[in-house]
């Protein structure tokens, strides 16, 4: 079991009834540094020649996307004392040269990455296509024989589902990110790139932060709820010294 500063577990409690923005804008707990074991592993897809699905009104690719939203999501896991590592830092893909086999590596380094963090959760960012431009929102998806899986995706989803304009259910998926480790993932589709609002929206960057708060905080909520992390004991204040 891993340990939270109490008063990082405080604001935990609270932002599971919407009030942690509030909060950590108020300057309410302050960021502990994170310690071994408390490792998030965040994929943004795609990059470098694999842009994955594009925008239906800007062409804006969704890689582009993805390394924005990880970026805001490492900063609001950060500030829960957790550390985070990123599968990729910049538009770069992780496959090399772009030679035949191209995605095959870039996957495998990705797994590789994954493997060599040991993380408490792998959570992969994408961005969502549907023939109808009427779909929108973030849905969150998970390994089908992985009940901690299950539990972190259901509780990443009914945060985003504050976001969204109607609740999502959390679904199985049969994807590589989910199946190529152990390790408890889950995949988030951020949104519709094929929806012009969503992808209005998944452009401005004080949306994409709302986003990744939501993410953040249904994140700490599973390791709370399963106990991965737990409230470490309050210092006596009333010693002398």
């Amino acid at each position: 079991v891993i340990t939270l500063k109490k008063s990082v577990l405080v604001v935990c409690a609270l932002c599971l009834c919407g009030a942690v923005g509030l909060l950590a804008a108020a300057g309410a707990f302050r960021p502990s540094a994170g310690e071994p074991g408390m490792t998030i592993v965040l994929d943004p897809g795609h990059g470098g020649i694999d842009g994955g699905t594009v925008g239906v009104t800007t062409g804006v690719p969704e890689s582009e996307l993805n390394l924005l939203i990880a970026r805001d999501l490492r900063s609001a896991l950060l500030s829960y004392g957790l550390s985070v590592v990123l599968t990729r830092e910049n538009a770069d893909g992780l496959y090399g040269q772009p030679t035949d086999g191209f995605k095959r590596r870039d996957m495998e380094k990705r797994r590789e990455i994954i493997e060599s963090a040991a993380p408490v959760l792998m959570i992969s960012l994408h961005l969502n296509k549907f023939a109808s431009r009427q779909r929108e929102g973030a849905q969150v998806f998970f390994r089908a024989d992985s009940p901690e899986g299950e539990k972190a995706a259901r509780a990443i989803q009914d945060s985003l589902n504050q976001l969204n304009s109607r609740a999502f259910e959390a679904l199985t998926g049969d994807y590589y990110m989910l199946n190529c480790t152990n390790f408890t993932s889950v995949i988030v589709e951020c949104g519709f790139l094929s929806n012009p609002d969503d992808e209005r929206k998944l452009l401005t960057p004080a949306y994409r932060r709302r986003l990744a708060e939501k993410i953040a905080e249904g994140a700490v909520r599973y390791l709370l709820e399963s106990g991965t992390i737990a409230p470490e004991s309050a210092p006596d204040r009333t010693a002398g010294g």
